[in-house]
């Protein structure tokens, strides 16, 4: 029986998922803006036992017609938002024990301020910090807010992304030995310059020559995380991360995705079940079946075809609204459109396959509907929602969920202290074994990605300590 871990899926913005509910009086994503709001939820997350909480991020946004859909204005779908590694700080002194994922994507600058970042953000919190890397998301978008002549190519932003974390990864693992920082008054000595390592890295994309001037943070790393079933995508989780978070279909094309990022993460030479791979969970459970099914049919009132097609447009670049209803998706693919260079897990899973039709425009709309970018859904009472938890696990071999609010933190607060017992009370909960992200999730005590023996001078490759 699989150990299960669950975090909560979050913007720093006015709603989930791509989905329209910021107006129900059931929602306090409207108060996004005061910090007070996310201490609610995070003491609440503490409290009950959630691992993390997870914010997705971006700087795109929906397109159609080479501009900003009006419906993503108009209805915040993935459109206004602030910056959460600014609201971890804060969180962090409000609780003693939840971790904090945060999105940033590769390829907008350097590694060096990424890392120092996260080396700040790992002290902050005393070691439960995680990056989930991106390589982008609405990158029609962010091209032209970014000044580029052209998008990136998508298999090219994941090289870009490889050499990136392994530049990060340097300057944490490598930069400064364990007993660098000596602070020795009597001696006069804060840093003892033989413990440092001058990182020189000459990639195709990134460069570096010189010294990472920020001290070994309790994790050193940040737990990393990915997002993206594309082959490129599944390729780098397999090489990088620790946490995976795939995009739920069917149970069974998430069984399959869940085994396929195992097998790679084995031919790359590690441990596949080291992983950690989890999916969405929308959740909306109440004390009564009937009062969960009527929340249910409240948030299905407020979707709409537009509100599907802005939030589609923006992962994947192509407008459903602007195509044939009665016929599939390929014929974008015909036309010679943008498939492949944005969201194409997104996209893949409707151009049929498996000796099934590709489904028309229509079926993605009415499928989509109230769904988003979500993950699978359950809805009722605490007792059927933890049992549809434990045969998803089990169906699809994931290690945990992260619950996607519907209504902010009710919907929180009705999992946490609904559901989160019964699945502790059937031991699918596991105990943490230390206080870092990393000792939650892994479950083995000592909180470093992979212990880095520093090298002596004359043999470590590409490295050299301070000149005397």
């Amino acid at each position: 029986m699989k150990d299960l871990h669950i975090g909560v899926f979050e913007v720093y913005g006015p709603q989930v998922g791509g989905t329209c509910s910021w107006a129900h009086p059931l929602n306090d994503a409207i108060d996004y803006r005061d910090p007070e709001r996310w201490v609610r939820m995070a003491r609440i997350m503490d409290r009950t036992g959630y691992d993390f909480l997870f914010f997705a991020d971006g700087f795109g946004y929906p397109m159609t017609d080479g501009d900003i859909s009006a419906t993503s204005v108009s209805a915040a779908v993935n459109f206004s938002g602030l910056d959460p590694a600014t609201l971890i700080p804060v969180l962090a002194r409000e609780t003693e024990r939840l971790g904090f994922v945060v999105t940033a994507t590769t390829g907008m600058d350097h590694p060096l301020p990424l890392a120092r970042r996260f080396t700040t953000l790992d002290h902050l919190t005393a070691g439960r910090i995680g990056w989930n890397v991106v390589t982008g998301a609405s990158q029609n978008a962010v091209s032209g807010l970014f000044g580029h002549a052209a998008m990136v190519p998508h298999d090219t932003r994941y090289a870009m992304a490889g050499e990136y974390v392994s530049l990060a990864t340097r300057y944490w693992e490598e930069a400064w030995a364990d007993d660098a920082l000596v602070a020795d008054v009597a001696a006069g000595v804060y840093i003892d310059a033989s413990k440092l390592r001058r990182t020189e890295f000459e990639g195709e994309h990134y460069r570096s020559r010189g010294y990472y001037g920020a001290p070994p943070s309790p994790q050193r790393t940040p737990v990393i995380f990915q997002a993206g079933t594309s082959p490129a995508g599944k390729a780098f989780a397999a090489a990088h991360a620790e946490g995976v978070f795939v995009q739920a279909t069917t149970p069974a094309q998430t069984a399959r995705n869940v085994a396929d990022i195992r097998r790679l993460a084995a031919e790359a030479g590690r441990d596949p079940e080291s992983l950690r791979i989890m999916a969405g969970l929308t959740a909306i459970v109440d004390e009564t079946a009937a009062g969960a099914q009527q929340l249910w049919e409240e948030f299905s009132a407020l979707q709409s075809d537009e509100v599907v097609a802005a939030l589609y447009a923006g992962n994947t670049g192509i407008d459903l609204l602007a195509l044939d209803p009665e016929r599939s998706l390929h014929q974008v693919l015909d036309a010679g459109g943008p498939i492949g260079q944005m969201g194409t897990s997104n996209i893949e899973r409707f151009l049929g396959g498996d000796g099934g039709p590709a489904p028309t425009v229509r079926q993605i709309l009415d499928q989509l509907r109230g769904r988003g970018t979500r993950g699978f859904r359950l809805v009722g009472d605490a007792e059927t929602v933890a049992d549809g938890v434990e045969a998803l696990a089990d169906e699809t071999g994931l290690d945990g969920f992260l619950v996607e609010p519907v209504f902010g933190t009710r919907d929180v607060a009705a999992f946490g202290e609904l559901v989160l017992p019964r699945l502790r009370g059937r031991g699918r909960l596991p105990m943490p074994a230390g206080p870092t992200l990393r000792e939650r999730l892994t479950g083995s005590p000592g909180a470093r990605r992979a212990r880095v023996t520093m090298p002596d001078k004359d043999s470590a490759p590409g490295a050299a300590a301070l000149p005397a």
